[in-house]
C-alpha cells in the first residue's frame, strides 16, 4: 500500500495487492463508476455506488473489511475519498489505475 501523490490522506492498493485482499476476505470494493460502466465488467464482488450520487454515509458496513474505492482509472475514486473525508468516514483506500489497471493486469472481471 502506498499514499497518493495528489492527496497524502488517500492510500493506494494497486491491482494484485487488492487482488490478495479480497482472495483472504479482507477488503470489499466499492465502484464508483456510472451503472451503464459497472455491467459492461467490474471486479468480482463489486458494489456500485455512482459518484453521481455519491454519499459516504450510505456506504455499506465494511464487517472488519477495508472498503477500497475503485473507478475507470482513479480519478473518479480519488474524489469519492475527498467526499468520505469531508464527511469524516474512515474510508481512505482506493485502487491505482482503476479498473483499467485491473484489467491491464490479466485479472478477472465480471459482468
Amino acid at each position: 500500500m502506498t499514499f497518493s501523490l495528489f492527496n497524502p490522506a488517500h492510500k493506494e492498493v494497486n491491482p494484485r495487492q487488492l487482488d490478495a485482499m479480497l482472495r483472504s476476505g479482507t477488503a470489499q470494493v466499492i465502484d464508483v463508476r456510472e451503472p451503464d460502466e459497472f455491467s459492461a465488467g467490474h471486479i468480482p464482488g463489486a458494489i456500485n455506488r455512482p459518484l453521481s450520487t455519491f454519499r459516504a454515509s450510505e456506504l455499506p458496513a465494511s464487517a472488519g473489511k477495508v472498503l477500497v474505492l475503485n473507478c475507470a482509472a482513479g480519478r473518479r475514486s480519488a474524489m469519492a475519498l475527498d467526499k468520505c473525508e469531508a464527511a469524516r468516514v474512515e474510508v481512505d483506500t482506493h485502487l491505482a489505475g482503476g479498473f483499467g489497471a485491473w484489467l491491464a493486469a490479466g485479472l478477472q472481471a465480471e459482468a
